[in-house]
């Protein structure tokens, strides 16, 4: 049988470690795709273009309409039959990850102790999604309930990010930690439906969600160790 049709919960043994092995490794890879494309952005992009990033909220709005847009687009390429159409979903998912994260890094780096903050929020984040994923796993538990969660958290974390681009807000700490557990919910939801639910030819699509949701994360734990400097 084509391995395009097979569920990773009807395979045998032998198809499902593939899978896994597959989906993890392009996780791994669109990390350091990630951090590479940043690295260069960090040292191509002049400095003032980055500041008119965080400074203007209608840039803000534009930059999050982008990802938004960019995100619809890259989901639909990662679950394409064609597997080069999925690379290039994963391709512009890690591209646009890394143009939202741009000021945010900026901003990190030129503190007092920037690298080392940047550092710690990427160990803690690794460390907690390791952790997520041994629960799925190791539970063997179907977290497939959190979807409503999810999708309404989202909307609302949306409407709260722009009304606060808008009006000039800051949602402040708990906003942030709100944040962490909702990015590690999708972590536990995506994890689950990648075990149960996905087809063994989709490791790509599976990657991409997953690294989405450790971005967020990512994001979210830096922000919150950024507050406390």
């Amino acid at each position: 049988m084509n391995e395009n049709v097979i569920v990773v919960s009807e395979a045998n043994d032998v198809e499902r470690a593939v899978f896994y092995k597959k989906t993890y490794i392009h996780v791994a890879i669109a990390i350091l795709s990630f951090m590479v494309v940043e690295g260069f952005l960090l040292r191509a992009v002049p400095v003032e273009l980055i500041q008119q990033m965080m400074g203007g909220k209608f840039i803000w709005l534009f930059i999050i309409g982008l990802f938004w847009l960019g995100s619809i687009v890259a989901n639909k390429f990662a679950f394409s039959l064609s597997k080069n159409m999925q690379y290039v979903g994963l391709g512009i998912y890690v591209l646009i990850e890394a143009i939202i994260f741009l000021p945010v890094l900026y901003i990190a780096l030129v503190m007092s102790d920037g690298a080392a903050v940047v550092q710690q929020a990427a160990i803690i984040t690794l460390f907690m999604f390791g952790g997520l994923t041994a629960v799925v796993f190791l539970t063997k538990k179907d977290f497939s309930f959190l979807r409503t969660a999810i999708v309404v958290g989202g909307f609302v974390a949306l409407g709260l990010i722009v009304a606060g681009a808008i009006f000039g807000f800051n949602l402040g700490l708990w906003f942030s930690v709100a944040m962490v557990a909702l990015a590690s919910a999708s972590i536990l939801y995506q994890t689950s439906q990648i075990k149960d639910k996905y087809h063994t030819g989709q490791y790509v699509g599976a990657a991409l969600q997953l690294f989405a949701s450790v971005m967020l994360l990512f994001w979210y734990i830096l922000r919150i160790l950024m507050s406390r400097r």
